[in-house]
């Protein structure tokens, strides 16, 4: 029998606790990820809700038979929520869902989406990392993962992202998205950044987010002396620097907006916005994925 521990099968770190590690290995196969265990999902000809589960005993089983049996929510109930950056990990979301002695499952799926390239957001994490953030790009076609969250799972996931970003729903006319059935949602949620997108310091254009974090923060230091001096000399500083104190935290980001780097590309989010536009946003409801294909 395959020891589907997420450790097991490679996914140990999780950017909370190691930021470095940011965003996380993701999933990059059709998964559910339930009780620290990731077991293997077959894109089938129906809805998620039909596709086969491989569960630990090895049996094939529909996904809402799985789901039923651990006495959650089925896929149909459940609302997809699009990752840009670690909430595509599943050791992140475990991370972020896990509670003792509560069951809990996610669906997690790979698809690919037209129109969204992923940047890095112009602010620091609380963990201390620079995490990702969304923009718009007509011409990119970008392999992302959605999971398929309860309501008390999506209000756990807003916890994390508000109030640097705000939850939109994004419609499949305007973003197609397909999943590895063939199936097009008719939409499905995303965490647009509120702070902008960082700017490339040495061109015009964004720097690419989800990559090497340690990387990212050594380019980032040596082109900014006051960033060296805030958070220098080197990854490991910045983070435990960063992680530590809020008020630091800030600060790098008024230095990325000084220093011109801070683009608005994500404002383009904002015409789908489902919150109040006065003060700070505070999570929308949400439609499931049932309500998203069929309305």
């Amino acid at each position: 029998m395959i020891d589907r521990r997420l450790a097991a099968l490679g996914f140990a770190e999780v950017p909370a606790r190691e930021p470095l590690c940011y965003p996380g290995r993701p999933v990059t196969s059709p998964a559910l990820l339930t009780g620290g265990e990731l077991w293997p999902m077959e894109p089938g000809e129906g809805r998620l809700g039909s596709w086969p589960v491989a569960g630990p005993d090895g049996h094939r089983v529909p996904l809402d038979a799985a789901l039923a049996r651990l006495g959650v929510p089925t896929a149909g109930a459940r609302t997809p929520v699009i990752a840009v950056g670690s909430n595509a990990s599943p050791a992140q979301l475990h991370h972020k869902l896990s509670r003792p002695g509560t069951p809990y499952a996610v669906p997690m799926v790979p698809v690919d989406i037209t129109g969204i390239a992923v940047g890095c957001s112009a602010h620091i994490a609380r963990y201390g990392y620079v995490p990702s953030a969304p923009y718009t790009a007509a011409s990119a076609r970008t392999p992302l993962v959605v999971s398929w969250l309860d309501t008390e799972q999506l209000a756990a996931v807003d916890d994390t992202e508000y109030p640097n970003y705000r939850r939109v729903l994004l419609p499949g006319t305007d973003f197609p998205m397909v999943l590895p059935s063939g199936e097009r949602l008719g939409g499905g949620y995303l965490y647009a950044g509120r702070r902008g997108v960082l700017r490339n310091p040495d061109a015009t254009a964004p720097l690419p987010g989800g990559g090497d974090q340690g990387a990212l923060l050594t380019g980032l230091l040596a082109a900014s002396a006051r960033l060296r001096t805030l958070l220098g000399p080197d990854p490991r500083s910045w983070v435990g620097r960063a992680g530590a104190d809020p008020a630091v935290r800030e600060a790098a980001a008024r230095a990325f907006r000084d220093e011109g780097w801070a683009l608005p590309r994500g404002a383009a989010f904002g015409r789908y916005a489902e919150d109040a536009g006065d003060g700070p946003p505070r999570p929308p409801g949400a439609r499931d994925y049932d309500a998203l294909s069929f309305s």
